[in-house]
C-alpha cells in the first residue's frame, strides 16, 4: 500500500497477537516516531518498550494502580489483564521542557504525532495497533514508573502486534463538509 492509501485507510486493531514488531521493524517504528513534527528540535518524547518480562511488571503496576484507585475485583482484574491485549506496548511520554518559543501544548501535540507516526510505520510493515490512553495516564504510580515529572504527560500506550481479524483494506470516506471551512 502506498503512503496515501495507508493514511486514508488507517484503522486501529484492538485484537492483536504475536508476532509483534522486533529488530529492524521495531527500529523503523521508533525512527518514525522520532520524525514527528518538532518545533525547536526539542524531541519532547520518551518511548518505553513493554514486552516479555516487562508485560508482567506492567500488569503488576496496573494492578497496584487499580487497588490504589479503589476499584472492585472486576476492575482490578481488567487492569491486571490490560497489558496482555498485545505482544508489545510502547508507552509514550511527552517530556516537556520550559521553552519561550515552544509552548507545552505544542510539545504534547508533537508527542501525539510521534504515536501516530509509529502506528503508521507498524501498519506499513504489516503490523497494526491501537493507541490507548485513559485513567492510567494520570495515575501517580503509573506516572512515577515512567519517570514523569510534573510537567510531563503520558500521551498514551501504543499496543502493537499482528491483527487477529483481517480488517477491510479500505474504509468509507467520511463526509468532510461538516469539518472543513474556508477562511
Amino acid at each position: 500500500m502506498d503512503a496515501l492509501g495507508l493514511l486514508l485507510n488507517r484503522r486501529s486493531a484492538s485484537r492483536l497477537t504475536a508476532p509483534a514488531p522486533t529488530g529492524e521493524a521495531l527500529n523503523n517504528i521508533i525512527h518514525a516516531g522520532m520524525r514527528a513534527p518538532d518545533h525547536g528540535t526539542l524531541q519532547p518524547w520518551r518511548f518505553f518498550i513493554i514486552e516479555n518480562e516487562g508485560m508482567a511488571r506492567f500488569s503488576a503496576l496496573l494492578t497496584r494502580a487499580a487497588q490504589q484507585e479503589g476499584l472492585d475485583e472486576a476492575g482490578i482484574e481488567k487492569a491486571r489483564q490490560a497489558p496482555y491485549r498485545a505482544p508489545l506496548i510502547i508507552a509514550v511520554v511527552a517530556h516537556c521542557t520550559d521553552n519561550p518559543k515552544v509552548p507545552r501544548w505544542e510539545q504534547l501535540v508533537s508527542a501525539g504525532c510521534a504515536v501516530q507516526a509509529m502506528q503508521m510505520a507498524a501498519l506499513a510493515q504489516g503490523f497494526n495497533g491501537i493507541w490507548r490512553s485513559g485513567v492510567w495516564t494520570h495515575n501517580t504510580l503509573v506516572r512515577e514508573a515512567f519517570h514523569c515529572r510534573e510537567q510531563d504527560e503520558i500521551v498514551g500506550f501504543l499496543y502493537l502486534g499482528t491483527p487477529q481479524l483481517k480488517a477491510a483494506t479500505t474504509v468509507t470516506p467520511p463526509d468532510t463538509d461538516t469539518f472543513v471551512h474556508y477562511f
